[in-house]
């Protein structure tokens, strides 16, 4: 059909176009063959013909035949026909970008050769063939060569498409087909999702990662910039601040001491200070509030007045007043709903909320007491004239309050107010509560110090409350069996022997627990035994001083040369407070070596943070661990964009699950941290260290998140290849890598946590005299 000069421009068959062999039939051979029957053998069939179509294009339909079929021989033992031969001869074969299937093959192409009787053959199959096709171009109908093969040769042959070399396919490339076939190398391919970016189908992390050198390159460069951005942080964090935050010993504060030697005017500071020792001196007695100040357990006083005040007060009046006390300090309910809401979500804001409702609370209950009050409980007319007599106060974590109660000036009394001798035993309760957020501490006010000054100098009781308010940060919760021993042994070694020598003793002692469990702890002062201090009392205070120092020489001799040993101070201890039967019935009890094992100490699913975030000792450099948070800090950050990156890189989802679980807990460690870098004062520094530090806790969260995704993205991905995923010289940052980032999140949160701890203890306990393990250091300090 056609021909060389006009070939066909289309050929449509939907029947059958055959040029098949002749095959036999039994029914002519008695009329036409008489030797079909006596001889041993019959025709065979006939041979197929040629069919030659020279033409453009062809369209064979779904039921169409083309045919060169060899004919059937005889069953006699006569052989097949042999099949015929089918020639494409194509014109004009479209090539490149210009390129159509020239052919359209829907029915069946037969060439077969026929079948032979019983002792003959089957005839050969014939052959199908074309024109030699273009590069690019394989088989009969010239069609594009298969994806990830190549043909830079003319021929039809199916062996001249060659793979393409396998070193020019990227990771995660499919080779893809191209319009025309494929005629030279580099074969196309494509990324085998829009994540991956071309040529190298590298995400967007490797792609950052690669372009600066591979992953080792990368690393150096990135440890050298955050080394650079964090000594520029340094330098503008200590320009910015000034001189609040020197590293170095910084003078212990004494209390407010007006010095009158100079002739000025008095300053307003100075008339409080005066007023305020005034306050101390008609002071009756101090009432601490019961509870911690929770959305659970609110502050609240007991209805049964103590026997201290009884002479001052109306028990009738004082019930309702207690009642009001306690329902101005109680907590609606949305407000410890909002609190649990954000401990879910994220606790540092819980945290700041529950802050600013005790702040709100404590500024409530001043301003009732001061002003709103009629103060009718005092039998005093004058108190309740001026509404005067009654003063609520807190320590600075707002969780331990007390309420003092002062004479009015008209009671006529001579046996008030009380000497501190009269108030022994004088309990003096923590602050806080032995967590990271509020460790123990002693508030000594002006109050407290000028009761304390009729017996022990002002100097040696501020030294003591601040040494052991070193201690008592150390106290951890839910190791008090463990962390108050110390404690122990430091009231014994360096507080009692410096007190015992102006008849004064401190004990560590629990007091009573609230209905929910809660207890307080704290100091038990009280009077030396008579026997204990006979060689220290003397008629006029320059003979006891004179006495005081060959003890006080004497002591520290003993703690130098190692023969005053802790376990015989805390056996001294126990034996005093044996007979202290009725304090402990009152106060709830002495703590000592004996009885510190019984504690009962709840821990709750915060407990193994403690391990991470806790108070610790001061260690100085504050210049250097400000630089080492300042590069952490920044390290921090990048990890958390260079994390994000990988996630992308992974899904969407796992960005936004990253993110909103907990909400936005990865981002906020950042300006926390620089928020607590470039503060004011080291008080309000190590506040916002705190929240820092809580900060960054909160966020490891986040990062388990991370963790999930990356392993579940791993255990799920399509690649035929996996990874050890613990090749620490061969990083090549591809999917077996996942974790390599959220691992490097862990540790720098960890180290993190630790340095914080350290800046935290370099703010708050500047002079580091007061872990002195040396008794004569410590009191000269």
């Amino acid at each position: 059909m056609g021909s060389w000069e006009h070939p066909l421009s289309t050929l449509s068959i939907q029947g059958s176009v055959r040029s098949d062999g002749e095959s036999f039939n039994g029914t002519v051979g008695l009329e036409e063959f008489a030797v079909a029957n006596r001889a041993s053998g019959g025709p065979g069939g006939g041979s197929g013909g040629t069919v030659l179509l020279f033409l453009h294009l062809l369209d064979i339909g779904e039921s169409a035949i083309l045919s060169s079929s060899g004919g059937h021989g005889s069953p006699n033992g006569a052989g097949g026909g042999g099949g015929g031969r089918i020639h494409f001869h194509w014109s004009d074969i479209p090539t490149g970008d210009v390129y159509q299937p020239i052919a359209t093959m829907n029915g069946s192409i037969l060439t077969s050769g026929g079948l032979g009787g019983d002792r003959g053959g089957d005839g050969e199959n014939g052959t199908v063939t074309g024109k030699a096709c273009p590069k690019g171009l394989y088989g009969i109908f010239c069609k594009e060569c298969p994806a990830g093969t190549y043909k830079n040769v003319t021929g039809s042959d199916r062996s001249l498409c060659r793979p393409c070399p396998a070193y020019e396919l990227p990771r995660r490339a499919v080779y893809t087909s191209v319009r025309g076939g494929i005629a030279e190398t580099p074969c196309p391919y494509r990324c085998v999702s829009d994540r991956f970016h071309m040529p190298n189908c590298y995400t967007a992390l490797e792609e950052l990662i690669y372009t600066f050198g591979g992953p080792w390159l990368f690393c150096l460069l990135l440890v050298g910039l955050l080394i650079l951005l964090a000594l520029v942080l340094s330098v503008a964090r200590m320009k910015f601040v000034g001189v609040d935050e020197l590293p170095g010993p910084a003078p212990t504060q004494h209390g407010s001491q007006i010095d009158h030697s100079f002739p000025f005017l008095e300053s307003l500071n100075e008339v409080l200070e005066t007023n305020r020792a005034e306050e101390s001196q008609s002071h009756v007695h101090r009432m601490y509030f019961m509870g911690p100040n929770t959305f659970s357990e609110p502050w609240h006083l007991p209805h049964t007045p103590p026997e201290q005040i009884k002479e001052i007060v109306y028990e009738g009046p004082f019930n309702t007043f207690v009642d009001e006390i306690n329902a101005i300090a109680a907590y609606q309910w949305w407000e410890g709903a909002v609190y649990s809401i954000l401990c879910v979500l994220a606790y540092p804001l819980a945290w700041s909320w529950q802050q600013w409702c005790r702040k709100f609370k404590l500024q409530r209950l001043r301003e009732f007491v001061r002003s709103e009050y009629d103060h009718s409980c005092l039998r005093s007319c004058r108190s309740r004239a001026l509404y005067e007599g009654l003063k609520v106060a807190a320590t600075s974590d707002l969780m331990l309050a007390y309420l003092d109660f002062f004479l009015g000036g008209d009671e006529k009394r001579t046996d008030l107010p009380p000497r501190l001798c009269q108030r022994f035993p004088m309990s003096i309760i923590f602050g806080g509560d032995g967590s990271y957020m509020a460790p123990f501490s002693v508030q000594s006010d002006n109050i407290l110090t000028s009761l304390m000054s009729q017996m022990v100098p002002p100097t040696i009781w501020y030294r003591m409350v601040a040494g052991l308010n070193g201690q008592l940060r150390l106290v951890r919760r839910g190791r008090l069996k463990v962390t108050f021993r110390s404690v122990l042994g430091w009231l014994e070694i360096y507080a009692n022997p410096a007190l015992k020598v102006h008849g004064v003793r401190v004990d560590l002692a629990w007091f009573q627990s609230t209905a929910c469990g809660y207890c307080q702890y704290g100091l038990l002062v009280h009077a030396v035994e008579e026997d204990q201090r006979a060689s220290t009392e003397h008629i006029d205070g320059s003979a006891k001083q004179t006495e005081q120092q060959p003890w006080v020489k004497n002591l520290r001799r003993e703690n130098r040369s190692g023969q005053l040993k802790e376990n015989t101070l805390l056996s001294r201890a126990q034996r005093s407070n044996e007979s202290n039967v009725r304090w402990k019935k009152s106060y709830g009890g002495i703590i000592n070596t004996n009885n510190l094992q019984m504690l009962e100490e709840k821990r709750d699913i915060f407990y193994p943070l403690s391990f991470i975030a806790h108070n610790t000792k001061p260690v100085g450099h504050q210049d250097l661990v400000g630089l080492v948070i300042s590069m952490l800090l920044l390290g921090d950050f990048s990890l958390v964009l260079l994390t994000f990156l990988q996630l992308y890189s992974f899904s969407l989802i796992d960005v936004f699950l990253v993110l909103f679980i907990l909400p936005l807990g990865i981002l906020l460690p950042f300006p926390a941290g620089i928020n607590a870098l470039f503060s004011h004062g080291p008080r309000r520094s190590s506040g916002l260290a705190r929240i820092y530090a809580l900060w960054n806790i909160t966020s490891l969260i986040n990062v388990v998140v991370a963790f999930i995704c990356g392993y579940v993205h791993y255990n799920t991905q399509s690649s035929s290849s996996k990874k050890s995923p613990f090749q620490p010289w061969n990083i090549s940052m591809d999917e077996s890598e996942w974790w390599i980032f959220p691992a490097g999140l862990v540790l720098c949160k960890i180290l993190q946590s630790q340095l914080i701890n350290w800046h935290v203890a370099n703010l708050e306990i500047q002079d580091r005299s007061l872990y002195s393990n040396d008794f004569e250091l410590f009191w000269q300090s």
